[in-house]
């Protein structure tokens, strides 16, 4: 049992592990289902988990500030399946926030993978440009111009659910499988996603959360997006990026999206915390929304965290620490529910984001945030400083 729970759960062959690992696991193979309980068997699994988490710190540069988190590509682990495992102990917290630190890849890290390609995932370079319509840029014609060498444009709009009256809802599970095939994703795939925004990252972890909901870890963002490897002085590409197709299998993770009739449900339940990552004048409903005939405020009993608050000046991501207290001073409890929003489900996977790098994973998205809540929302659950909403 022990094996099979270990196996499962790491995702590799015996002979992609440390050799330290793989004597414990032989081991395992004498003792498995003859004379442990089911206690000592998920003790040892952890065990097993915390050695090999030490031994992969020694091969992976995941420092903080300004060393970025880095990854080693030839030791991907599936960090959701992971945490399931941590979750044995309840002395799990600093086990789980090393391996999720892989959230994010530094511009030089990206640049020598780029430079050497390394065996183990296929490296796949996702351009995940978006913008707002009154933003005036075209996010496609400005990745002909430059991009990340290699890299590939996904057109958020264009990969959602084109029959929802919504933005860039979650399409199919096909649908989404077919899409990112064609830009030559497979499975097998290590896709680290960025955008060329100003903010440094701002719609690219969209597209980080929408990989994680279909069922693939091996995700990452690049910090400080396009902005932060033109600083550091990294090379650019132009034109289209042809790609072989590859095969990708999608499954849709449920527990990591929220409906209306969900958010709904939880004014009156409280069953989990919901945090807005709009700005905080159209949180309140003093500053205007950027859609026509959208007025600003917010979800009832909401929190207000502006989705800028997780960056630093110069667009890198904070650090968990940093993260961790952020939440704390907006009196959101990581150690409960948490749902994220924001105007059409953007920006509010930085919510998710922020919160995965402090170690918790499961931070599900209204996918039609305050869009779809504005319009089908009653007045009274309209709460604004400014004009709300009238019948």
């Amino acid at each position: 049992m022990c094996l099979l729970v270990l196996d499962r759960l790491l995702n590799k062959p015996l002979g992609a592990l440390p050799s330290h690992v793989c004597i414990l696991i032989n081991f395992c193979r004498v003792w498995d289902g003859r004379s442990w309980n089911q206690m000592t068997a998920a003790l040892f699994c952890y065990f097993l988990l915390q050695l090999y988490s030490q031994l992969q710190q020694k091969h992976s540069v995941m420092a903080l500030g300004s060393e970025r988190a880095t990854v080693d590509p030839l030791s991907q682990v599936d960090s959701g399946r992971i945490q399931k495992l941590a979750n044995l102990s309840q002395d799990s917290g600093a086990m789980s926030q090393q391996l999720l630190y892989r959230a994010l890849v530094s511009a030089k890290w990206l640049s020598e993978a780029i430079k050497s390609q390394q065996a183990g995932l296929a490296l796949k370079i996702v351009d995940a440009s978006w913008y707002l319509p009154k933003m005036k840029r075209d996010p496609k014609r400005e990745f002909e111009e430059r991009h990340i060498p290699g890299a590939v444009f996904f057109d958020i709009d264009q990969c959602s659910d084109r029959t929802s009256p919504y933005d860039h809802m979650l399409p199919k599970a096909n649908d989404f499988a077919e899409y990112v095939g064609k830009l030559g994703v497979g499975n097998d795939s290590h896709v680290v996603v960025y955008d060329g925004s100003d903010q440094g990252l701002f719609s690219a972890p969209r597209v980080w959360w929408m990989f994680r909901v279909f069922g693939h870890e091996a995700v990452s963002l690049l910090d400080g997006g396009l902005k932060n490897w033109q600083r550091e002085g990294n090379a650019l590409s132009s034109g289209k990026t042809q790609v072989a197709p590859s095969e990708f299998h999608a499954s849709l993770d449920k527990s990591l999206v929220k409906t209306y009739e969900d958010v709904l449900d939880n004014l009156d339940s409280r069953c989990f915390q919901l945090v807005d990552a709009r700005a905080a004048g159209r949180f309140r409903g003093v500053e205007p929304e950027p859609r026509d005939g959208i007025e600003p405020g917010h979800v009832p009993g909401s929190t207000s965290i502006p989705f800028t608050d997780f960056l630093t000046e110069s667009g890198l991501e904070k650090t968990p620490e940093q993260i961790r207290t952020l939440f704390q001073e907006k009196k959101v409890d990581l150690l409960k529910p948490v749902v994220a929003t924001c105007g059409s489900g953007v920006t509010a996977c930085h919510v998710a984001l922020g919160a995965y790098l402090c170690g918790k994973p499961d931070v599900a998205v209204y996918d039609g945030a305050w869009v779809e809540w504005y319009m089908r929302a009653q007045p009274e659950n309209i709460i604004s400083e400014g004009k709300g909403k009238t019948v």
